[in-house]
């Protein structure tokens, strides 16, 4: 899955300038930064950023900020990319409205997503809400942007053990006893999958295979996709006028 978001994303890359909200330790921004023009990482917790740049040096811009209110001039970048964060934001809206205020008039914003509506979803115990494809639609539109939603990762259990497997998730979501924990979680995945492969800092070209992504409409409920993708663009042109106050704060050493 991880490497299917950055194996989405780095074709809108080459020769752009590119900002990764929510970048973490960054395993993916040396893939992203391969063909960019520019490249900044940015992130609210330090930490992970220190962690970013213990791996990475010089190599790609990193900055602490807020996803709500964005800390970069009036059509700065091209391409802005929020993966698997959006519902930790307590006002997506802002968020929303700072990218298109940041992006370029031909400038792209990629998020991705767990699908709600799929039966295995299970929220994250510091998210603040999740969206359906509709309500992606809606929330992006209200925002000004024009939208295509894409879905990855279908859920057809085909083997006796995958079947089986589905249901016991189903079944734990639905009494509430998936662990909150990612130590937790990882027992539970090692029960079920075996063993696990551990992550690198850094994902390269050909980390794992990437997987289709399937269009969709908004018609109706979209429970066989395990995630959902947007690619949207700004609808109208903005003015140049600079944010009041805008400024980084860049992590070093």
């Amino acid at each position: 899955m991880l490497y299917t978001r950055y194996a989405f994303a780095v074709g809108f890359c080459h020769g752009k300038e590119v900002l990764e909200v929510g970048c973490g330790c960054g395993m993916g921004l040396g893939y992203l930064g391969q063909n960019a023009r520019r490249l900044v990482g940015g992130d609210f917790t330090e930490s992970l950023l220190r962690r970013a740049h213990a791996h990475y040096g010089g190599r790609v811009l990193l900055v602490r900020l807020d996803a709500q209110a964005l800390p970069f001039r009036n059509e700065s970048f091209d391409i802005v990319i929020l993966f698997e964060a959006i519902y930790y934001l307590p006002r997506p809206e802002d968020f929303l409205t700072e990218c298109k205020r940041i992006l370029r008039p031909d400038g792209v914003l990629l998020l991705c997503l767990p699908n709600k509506e799929w039966e295995g979803f299970n929220p994250s115990p510091r998210s603040t809400q999740y969206f359906s494809a509709r309500e992606l639609q809606a929330l992006l539109s209200n925002c000004s942007f024009a939208v295509d939603l894409l879905g990855a990762f279908r859920n057809y259990p085909r083997t006796l053990q995958q079947r089986i497997s589905a249901a016991v998730r189903k079944t734990a979501v639905r009494l509430r006893v998936i662990p909150k924990t990612m130590r937790g979680k990882e027992f539970l995945k090692r029960l079920f999958y075996g063993q696990l492969v551990e992550l690198t800092e850094e994902i390269e070209e050909g980390t794992a295979s990437a997987q289709p992504l399937m269009p969709l409409s908004t018609d109706g409920p979209m429970p066989e996709f395990k995630i959902l993708y947007v690619l949207a663009r700004p609808r109208s042109p903005r003015s140049a006028i600079l944010k009041p106050g805008s400024q980084s704060t860049a992590i070093s050493t």
